[in-house]
């Protein structure tokens, strides 16, 4: 996702050591494996479409909103994400990586100006959850960081992982507690999920190498194998757990939230940090899916959720942000399954003209009538078509893209949609903090041959977050 500075390419070639574990940052990954091919049709117009819709929406942002968390697009005002009265300035820290890839570098560096004189994250004075605070702020701004070369934001995602890091020290199992307070460093929530317990090594294991402190991977890897060492004679694992206790709350196994990016850390571990243990966990856990939970169902291949001790089904309600797994499995070595996971999705766009929040794969309806400007269809597009090289995963993508910006462009810039049922489509008013992160970051590295991307040898974040990949110019 993403200057002013000297920029030079960054390799992340070499040896880490962590608590003991020889991390071998090797090119990692399926994903990384092949080039996609060359295409007849010239996508540059697309890119450029793409990289025009970002920066008028940017121009928007700064002429409404500008240091506040969120755009409203719809109304010209603004939105706080995580305390309504200390804004943090969410969105431009969302967008750095994707503003350096787009060469958009005047907006960088008034983005990065900004974040250098007013982001005060410790001076939030609400709850905020460690999940999203790890993998929008931490994560955007190590990603600014790598990009550009600039300490600010280093030092800015250090200050606030220390803030994050006694809800994983002080926890008597190592799964950290899901709240706490900047402001004044009160820690609450104990019974936690799956998904915010182990989204945090890509961003925390990034932070460790990067100055040398092995405190920050050795916590998120013991909170991962504390949910591992929990699973069921089955292989799964459940959706919530007691973190103090290490029981289970929720026993329904399931990739869909509140589980879904668990699975994906647990290879992303691998893929970033070389960590056997990861990949281990991440294949056992995954064989289990396969065999418990994957099922034909009107000749598509989907996951029904499923008892973690007995292997039952327990419904076929899912949720969009789960199409992203189509991509995991490309990218973890099970490309068939992920090719049949993807067409299922696209299945759902002979009915709906975006993908609903919610979807009842057994009775083909929407459960959840909103789309809140999701990316993970387009984020399996763009996985499996850089494992695959295939220009179906561009033209869907494309045509997703075509779709949304019919829908969801207003005068200011994208806005999210309330019903998806509704002809044309209900509106909402927001511009989702992770809209500048990653969708319009996917179309654009698809279409654009990006001379700042290495598209051989590369990794994204849950969030889009690019923390191996740039090309510094």
């Amino acid at each position: 996702m993403r200057a002013p500075s000297p920029l030079s390419r960054r390799t992340f070639l070499g040896t880490l050591t962590l608590g003991g574990l020889a991390a071998t940052a090797l090119p990692g990954g399926v994903a990384s494996a092949a080039t996609p091919a060359r295409s007849s049709r010239n996508w540059h117009p697309v890119a450029d479409d793409v990289r025009s819709e970002l920066r008028h929406t940017w121009q928007s942002y700064k002429r409404y909103a500008w240091g506040h968390d969120q755009l409203l697009p719809v109304s010209g005002g603004y939105s706080e994400f995580f305390d309504k009265n200390h804004p943090v300035g969410l969105s431009i820290v969302e967008a750095l990586g994707t503003l350096y890839l787009m060469g958009l570098d005047d907006e960088l560096a008034d983005g990065i100006g900004w974040i250098r004189d007013n982001l005060d994250f410790a001076g939030v004075n609400a709850d905020v959850q460690v999940f999203e605070t790890n993998i929008r702020m931490v994560g955007g701004l190590l990603s600014g960081y790598l990009a550009t070369g600039e300490k600010t934001l280093l030092d800015n995602a250090k200050k606030i992982a220390d803030i994050l890091l006694p809800c994983f020290t002080t926890s008597p199992t190592g799964m950290p507690y899901r709240l706490v307070n900047p402001h004044t460093g009160k820690i609450s929530g104990n019974v936690n999920v799956l998904a915010e317990i182990g989204t945090i090594i890509a961003e925390f294991g990034t932070l460790s190498r990067l100055v040398h402190d092995d405190r920050y991977y050795n916590a998120a890897k013991k909170a991962l194998k504390a949910v591992y060492d929990r699973r069921s004679p089955l292989d799964l694992v459940g959706s919530g757990i007691d973190i103090e206790t290490g029981a289970w709350t929720d026993t329904a196994s399931r990739i869909d939230p509140p589980v879904d990016s668990f699975f994906e850390y647990l290879w992303d571990g691998w893929d970033l940090f070389r960590d056997s243990d990861l990949k281990h966990w991440y294949d056992t856990l995954t064989a289990a899916i396969l065999r418990h939970e994957k099922e034909r169902y009107g000749g598509q291949v989907w996951f029904h959720k499923a008892d973690m001790a007995t292997g039952a089904s327990l419904g076929r309600e899912t949720s969009e942000l789960t199409a992203f797994y189509a991509g995991l499995l490309g990218q973890s070595g099970h490309l068939r399954d992920g090719e049949a996971y993807f067409d299922a999705w696209t299945s759902v766009l002979k009915t709906y003209p975006l993908l609903p929040e919610g979807y009842d794969y057994g009775t083909g309806t929407a459960t959840d009538k909103g789309n809140q400007l999701r990316p993970e269809y387009v984020d399996s597009a763009f996985n499996l078509w850089l494992i695959t090289g295939k220009e179906v995963y561009r033209e869907r993508a494309y045509d997703y893209y075509l779709t949304q910006k019919r829908y969801s462009r207003v005068a200011n810039g994208w806005t999210i949609v309330a019903d998806v049922t509704t002809t044309p489509p209900k509106l909402g008013d927001l511009t989702s903090g992770y809209w500048w992160s990653e969708q319009m970051k996917y179309w654009y590295l698809m279409f654009s041959d990006c001379p700042r991307f290495n598209y051989r040898d590369n990794y994204l974040s849950t969030e889009g977050d690019v923390f191996k990949g740039f090309i510094r110019h």
